[in-house]
Parts: structure tokens; C-alpha cells; sequence
């Protein structure tokens, strides 16, 4: 298999986002992208892997091989898992739940890692798959909308990051309080057979909630405007090498059937792949690292905690730049590398080169159109010394082979958009008008 940078380059013809998020758009983007900030919504996250894992060796396991502490992790509770390589790179995170004393599920990849650490090693656990849906209920007016579908008050003492099992559309379902856009929101998991039903069922009676639907062209604003790095969009994975070789052949691979690696398209290019990898502390997720337990790659990464390199910040693009890569296909002449609106849906890692005077300052990712801040926006890892808030740079756009343009951007605060998701719901219920 070709782990080379060449590989990774070469797009692939498929809509990855498309095949996770079910179609492209329910009403249009534009309505879509409004409602985690006006109303709610409903995504479907159903697609991501969902692994059991049982017996009192579980926590062992999951403290070897991330970056978290778990010396506190009562029932009923949630963390981001963040699981390094040996180098301290990024291979896999996700969200556990426990569910009991001795049950969890994890959510995502990360539960795909952690077990095949566990068949390799010596714990008192033991690990399955399952098949979830996981649906996120999100937005001013999604607290009231599952209020009155859940027909008691109990949601309004759910602490931020924490689960608990709730009747909804007449079946038990499991609901953790979470805040992927930034926003009041709950998601909500439960076993396949009822998915349909209970989707069905919130649809409905969101609809005086101004509930919508959430397509896949709409997905990555989300994650953009809230800040939320997602794996081969904005990072690939540290698994192509020799440490992960048999990682990928025996997990990674078969699940992704004839592409199992991510592709690379933009300005950027680096030496190897090496240079898409991304450490936790880049990634802004330094809060997630406690060295109160020894595990793989805690020796790098307590370097890169004392002195980081590089951080997250948000690129807010010049609009007169922007249009300027459209006016290209209005005239004569080659034109721009083509951007999409509001976000490539193929599934490409963008990475496109950042300067500042000249010189090299950071990488972009994730960019896209933010309808609500009528602004195209970025995430970007950037040097500490450009990542000053307000600083001026340029982002290169413009595939290798295409004319480049420089656009000009504005650093600004990752996430752009401000947090709402983590206040007391009590109160929030009162703004909306409602009484609990």
C-alpha cells in the first residue's frame, strides 16, 4: 500500500461527506446554516463507529494510550478522548461515556485504536462493536423542542459533557449534553432498530421549534464556526508509518474500502506526511492533557505544553480577494482553483499555505463560507509569533499547477463564533420566554 505523499495527493473520485451526512441539503444551505443560531436542528452522526467496552480494566487501557486523566470519571459522564502516537501526534480522538461502573461507549475512531491496543496487550477488558445512531439536537430552541418530548424536566440538571437516559418517541434513549455548534444541544444515542423512529418523531414535533435538517454541505460550517478540528479535513491521521502499519491494514483499510487513506488538495506542500500530522496542543486542546499518568507520547508532548510551536486561530478572508477568484471564471484566461460554496463536500484536506510579510506562518484548513458572519473563514495552525489576534496574513490559494492569488486574512479567535453551548439551561430556558 502507498503511504507516500504523492498518494495522498491525488483526489479521489467520491463525496465522502455526502455519504456520511445523507443528502447535500434538506431545505437549502443557507436555511440550514442559520438554525443551530436562530432555532434547532437535527444532524445525523450515525456513520461514526461506536464501540463497547466492559470490565474493570477498561479505564487502564484508555490511560495507556491517551492524553486524558481519568483519576476522576463518575458515571454518567463524558470526556474527549485524544489518543497520541509515540511522536505525540494526533492518532484518533473521540467521545467516551460512562454508563456504568464497569461500561462505556466510545464514539468515533478512537474506540477503533483503543481496541486494537487491547487484543495486542494484557487488561481486564473486553471490547465490541455496535451499531448506534447518534443524532445531535441542537440550537436556541432544541431544549424546549426535547423538553416537552421527553415529558419531564430531568434534562435541565444534565451538566455540559454529561449523559443521562431519557423516554423519547416511547423508547429509552441516552442523551449527552454537548455543544458541537456552539450552541445549547444534546445528542442523542441509542440501538439502530428505533433510529427511525425516534428521528421521525423529533422531526415532527420540531416543527414548531423551526426545527431543520441537516445536510452535508451545511455539516462543516459547523465545525468551522465553533472550531472544532476534524479528522483528514483539517489533520491526517499519525498512523501512515511504520509504528501504525499493521493498525492500518487490519482496521483502517477494511473499513474504508478502496480509499483508506485521506487526500490531500491546496497551496501547502509539504515534505512527507509528517507535516499534515497535528499534536493535540495545536489543535487547541492542551486543557485535555494531564500528566498525572504515564502514556504513549507523553514525552513530546510535555515539551510542546511548556513551549508550543504552533496554535489554532481562525483566518477571516478578505471578501474583495475572494471575489476575485469567482470574476477568474468571467473572463478570458486561466482561472483560480475553483472554491466551493459553502465548503468542498469531496472530503479533501485543504491545507493551503500561510505568510505573513513573505515568510511562512501556518497552515489553513477547514475553510468555508459562513452565511451567518457573511465571511470566508478557516481554521488555520499558526506560529505563536503570527497568531496574535488581528494580525494581517495572506492565505495562498490556488492548487500546485493552478494560478495562485493571494488572499488577505484577519487571525482572529478559534472558535469565531461565540460559546453558548455551557450555561446553566435553567436560565437559558427563561430567555427563551419558557418556564421549566
Amino acid at each position: 500500500m502507498d503511504f507516500t505523499l504523492e498518494a495522498f495527493r491525488v483526489p479521489p473520485p467520491m463525496n465522502v461527506p455526502a455519504m456520511l451526512f445523507g443528502q447535500p441539503e434538506y431545505t437549502d444551505w443557507l436555511d440550514e446554516s442559520m438554525s443551530w443560531k436562530r432555532t434547532c436542528y437535527i444532524g445525523d452522526w450515525s456513520f461514526l463507529p461506536q464501540t463497547h467496552f466492559r470490565g474493570p480494566g477498561v479505564l487502564d487501557l484508555f490511560s495507556d494510550f491517551s492524553v486524558n486523566s481519568f483519576a476522576r470519571f463518575p458515571i454518567g459522564s463524558s470526556k474527549h478522548v485524544v489518543h497520541p502516537n509515540s511522536e505525540g501526534k494526533v492518532v484518533h480522538e473521540g467521545i467516551l461515556t460512562r454508563l456504568g461502573e464497569e461500561e462505556y461507549v466510545c464514539h468515533a475512531e478512537a474506540g477503533l485504536w483503543v481496541r486494537f491496543q487491547l487484543e495486542r496487550g494484557d487488561y481486564r477488558a473486553t471490547a465490541e462493536a455496535d451499531d448506534w445512531f447518534v443524532f445531535q439536537v441542537s440550537g436556541p430552541t432544541s431544549l424546549p423542542l426535547l423538553l416537552q418530548m421527553c415529558g419531564d424536566d430531568a434534562l435541565l440538571d444534565v451538566a455540559y459533557m454529561h449523559a443521562r437516559p431519557v423516554t423519547l418517541a416511547g423508547h429509552q434513549v441516552w442523551a449527552l449534553r454537548q455543544g458541537m455548534a456552539g450552541e445549547v444541544g444534546f445528542e442523542l444515542q441509542g440501538p439502530r432498530e428505533i433510529a427511525k423512529q425516534v428521528y421521525d418523531a423529533i422531526v415532527e414535533a420540531g416543527q414548531k421549534f423551526g426545527i431543520r435538517r441537516l445536510g452535508s454541505r451545511t455539516v462543516p460550517i459547523n465545525h468551522l464556526e465553533n472550531a472544532v478540528p476534524t479528522r483528514s479535513l483539517d489533520y491526517v491521521p499519525a498512523v501512515f508509518g511504520p509504528e501504525c502499519a499493521d493498525y492500518v491494514e487490519q482496521v483502517m483499510s477494511p473499513r474504508m474500502y478502496r480509499h483508506p487513506h485521506p487526500s490531500i488538495a491546496g497551496s501547502f506542500e509539504g515534505r512527507s506526511l509528517d507535516d499534515y500530522y497535528r499534536d493535540p496542543v495545536e489543535l487547541n486542546w492542551t486543557r485535555n492533557i494531564k500528566f498525572d499518568h504515564d502514556f504513549l507520547g507523553a514525552t513530546p508532548l510535555r515539551e510542546l505544553v511548556d513551549r508550543p510551536v504552533r496554535t489554532l486561530r481562525t483566518l477571516v478572508w478578505n471578501s474583495d480577494d475572494v471575489v476575485e477568484i469567482y470574476r477568474s471564471f468571467f473572463r478570458e484566461g486561466p482561472a483560480h482553483t475553483f472554491l466551493d460554496m459553502p465548503r468542498d463536500t469531496r472530503g479533501f484536506m485543504w491545507a493551503d499555505q500561510v505568510e505573513r510579510d513573505g515568510a511562512p506562518a501556518g497552515v489553513s484548513t477547514s475553510w468555508g463560507y459562513s452565511y451567518y458572519f457573511r465571511q470566508v473563514m478557516s481554521l488555520a495552525v499558526m506560529n505563536v509569533a503570527d497568531a496574535e489576534l488581528g494580525t494581517e496574513v495572506q492565505v495562498v490559494w490556488g492548487n500546485p499547477g493552478d494560478p495562485q492569488i493571494r488572499i488577505r486574512a484577519t487571525v482572529a479567535r478559534a472558535p469565531y463564533k461565540p460559546d453558548n453551548g455551557r450555561g446553566d439551561l435553567r436560565q437559558h430556558l427563561a430567555s427563551l420566554g419558557h418556564q421549566a
